[in-house]
C-alpha cells in the first residue's frame, strides 16, 4: 500500500521518521480527506523543520564548546 514518509533530513547516520501514513488513491477522492491530509502533511513539515533546526544548532553548540 502506498504511503507517505516525512523524513527529517540530518547530516547524522539517522534520520528521525516525523510522520508515516499510508493512502489508497479512493481516500484522495474525497475533498474533506485530501484537505485533512495536507494539513497533517503541514503539521509533520513544520515538526520536522523543527528538528533538524534543533539538531544543527546542537551540533554547531558542541563545535564552540
Amino acid at each position: 500500500m502506498p504511503q507517505i514518509l516525512i523524513v527529517t533530513d540530518s547530516s547524522q547516520a539517522t534520520d528521525t521518521v516525523v510522520y508515516r501514513e499510508r493512502i489508497v488513491s479512493t481516500d484522495l477522492e474525497s475533498d474533506h480527506f485530501s484537505g485533512q491530509l495536507v494539513e497533517r502533511v503541514g503539521w509533520a513539515v513544520r515538526d520536522a523543520n523543527e528538528l533538524e533546526h534543533r539538531a544543527e544548532t546542537g551540533i554547531r553548540q558542541a563545535r564552540e564548546a
